[in-house]
């Protein structure tokens, strides 16, 4: 559903008004920056009065004391003016520094709680631009653009009282020029408003090509596609210049005419303030002050109508800033959650139905199984099949449409989620490791474990002897996203991470997919080993009848249904597709499969 402009310009102006609201966290910084303004408007506001004096009762008068007196003064309201201004800087800059850090940390701790299911909707460009640029407009915001309006209205306010009392006539001319630059401003902002939130987004859209671009760089020159690559990059760049430029028009279109005001209200009063004096109702000094105050009125103006664009974009960035920040945490604690401590190794799926959100058909549906402790479970099926959806169920990284999933007949709803997910052991399809070194990676659940710990892991997922020939063995830094280790040898780094965790239930997500059939052997009977010795109930998502059959039961996947259940030699005789699925992968290369023990002897 699109926002309607007024309603998107409603939304930006209040997520602004909680930008504001967070200042008051660090109001002491904010209070100095304030009083700095209010002194530095006070000293602009007094050098006109020290003109008029020293014109009036010094030249006039032929009074060399009054001049040197008032020029004395002049120089103190300018050392002043200097220190103030400084301070204003100073405290703003400190106040912004804070709010941003805040911000940054509050969004990023948000994306970390937020479910599977946001991120599988949100676009990391957009949220690593609302991290960044995002804030970083809003930080400018405050420490620029919020103190000239203050002081400028300060100034407004102050200045217009002078103006009345010194002459209301040529005051009420001056004036003018406040509500007629008022409408243009708003005006602006009517029109801009949408239109830097537009920026933004194509900001992230464009930062997005450029991370696929920087992630999949080898695919890129492997299929010789920089050419167009570089067009995609292109017409994105283009159609965020086409935006920049809809706002530099609407600037066009009023700050002209804002500066043609300040140009003719200056001619009217130097005409009507000239004719003043001659007439002897006003005197010269007067007249120079009164000029001064017309440039010292017309200067906030003109930084208000500077500002506004800062102030629209800040809003707009605020806007989707708090849009993260607001985001709804699908997967939460119940507030009776209890903590998850023991595991007798007994899973239950009670008619377990489930929809991605979003999706029109549902993932899975009607499954209903149950586990025994020490049972290895092999979930098999085609690509698409549900294999991976099913496991997702069982740390809550997604709740069930309908049914339950229970351990030890308690439904995972009712475990807080971190003590739940810190007893299951999870080895993902996709394999991902953090810049840092090896012993970091491995130890990244448990991150003061003694190196004897991370080596006797790293030997059951058969990588220690990798890492021990490296130059800096364990303390060896790792590339970005693990660039410069095989696929085989990311897999078992994440394996032996997974191993050091103190897990309850094991699920190992097609996890020797990059490993070669041999050391695929050696990994499964060590984890076989550690499964005698712990009370752990493992499921093995996998795609090739050869890399599980040998475990205690296989469950068949078939369009999101379990399809048929039972051992290798059971399901031979039982089942269709089973049978088709094997005589299809008779011919293919054969991994070594998990050597299950007896279930007596687990």
């Amino acid at each position: 559903m699109v926002q309607s402009p007024i309603s998107q310009e409603t939304s930006s102006l209040g997520s602004l008004q909680r930008v504001l609201k967070s200042l008051s966290a660090y109001r002491w910084l904010a209070i100095g920056a304030l009083v700095s303004s209010l002194l530095l408007t006070a000293a602009y506001a007094l050098t006109p009065q020290l003109f008029r004096w020293g014109i009036d009762q010094g030249i006039t008068q032929q009074n060399l004391e009054i001049v040197l007196l008032s020029a004395g003064w002049m120089v103190v309201a300018a050392i002043a003016r200097g220190l103030f201004n400084f301070g204003q800087s100073f405290w703003a800059e400190a106040t912004s520094q804070n709010v941003a850090y805040d911000l940054r940390n509050k969004i990023f701790s948000k994306i970390q709680n937020l479910s599977f299911s946001y991120h599988d909707q949100a676009q990391t460009s957009q949220l690593l631009t609302r991290v960044t640029s995002d804030i970083e407009q809003i930080r400018t915001f405050l420490s620029t653009s919020l103190m000239q309006v203050i002081s400028a209205v300060v100034t407004l306010v102050s200045i217009a009282v002078i103006l009345l009392i010194m002459n209301w006539e040529l005051a009420l001319i001056t004036l003018t020029v406040i509500p007629l630059s008022s409408w243009l401003m708003v005006r602006f902002l009517r029109q801009t408003s949408h239109l830097f939130r537009l920026v933004q987004e194509q900001l992230g859209d464009l930062n997005a090509v450029l991370q696929e671009n920087l992630f999949g760089v080898r695919v890129v020159k492997a299929f010789v596609r920089e050419g167009a690559e570089t067009e995609r990059y292109t017409q994105l760049n283009h159609v965020l210049i086409d935006t920049n430029m809809a706002t530099i028009r609407s600037i066009r279109n009023t700050f002209p005419f804002m500066f043609l005001l300040s140009n003719v209200v200056t001619v009217v009063v130097v005409g009507y303030g000239g004719a003043a004096v001659i007439a002897d109702r006003f005197s010269i000094g007067q007249l120079v002050a009164f000029n001064s105050y017309l440039l010292l009125i017309l200067q906030p103006i003109l930084l208000i109508g500077f500002a506004a664009p800062a102030i629209a974009q800040a809003a707009a960035c605020a806007d989707r800033v708090y849009e993260v920040v607001d985001a709804k945490i699908e997967i939460r604690d119940r507030p009776q959650a209890v903590p998850f401590k023991t595991c007798g190794g007994r899973i239950t799926f009670e008619n377990v139905c489930f929809r991605y959100p979003g999706a029109a058909t549902e993932a899975i549906r009607n499954i209903s199984f149950e586990t025994k402790p020490k049972e290895l479970i092999a979930i098999l099926g085609m690509t698409g099949s549900g294999k991976s959806t099913i496991m997702n169920l069982i740390p809550r990284f997604y709740d069930v449409t309908s049914g339950a999933v229970r351990i030890d007949g308690r439904d995972v709803r009712d475990f807080t989620l971190h003590s739940l997910r810190s007893h299951i052991g999870i080895v993902f399809q996709e394999t991902t490791l953090f810049s840092g070194t090896l012993r970091e990676n491995i130890a990244y659940a448990k991150p003061n474990a003694p190196l004897e710990e991370v080596i006797e892991v790293a030997k059951m997922a058969q990588i220690h002897e990798f890492i021990a020939n490296l130059p800096e063995g364990y303390d060896t830094h790792v590339g970005e996203r693990g660039v410069g280790l095989s696929g085989g040898q990311k897999q078992r780094v994440a394996i032996a991470r997974t191993l050091l965790t103190d897990y309850s239930i094991l699920i190992l997500d097609d996890s020797t997919s990059a490993v070669d059939a041999r050391t695929a052997a050696q990994i499964h009977a060590a984890l076989d080993d550690l499964m005698r010795q712990k009370t752990c109930t493992a499921f093995v998502i996998a795609q090739r009848i050869s890399t599980v059959q040998n475990a205690d039961r296989i469950f068949l996947m078939d369009k999101g249904r379990l399809v048929a259940q039972g051992t290798h030699e059971q399901l031979m005789e039982t089942s269709p597709l089973y049978s088709v699925i094997l005589e299809s992968q008779v011919k293919a290369p054969v991994q070594a499969p998990i050597q299950a023990q007896p279930k007596e002897q687990r």
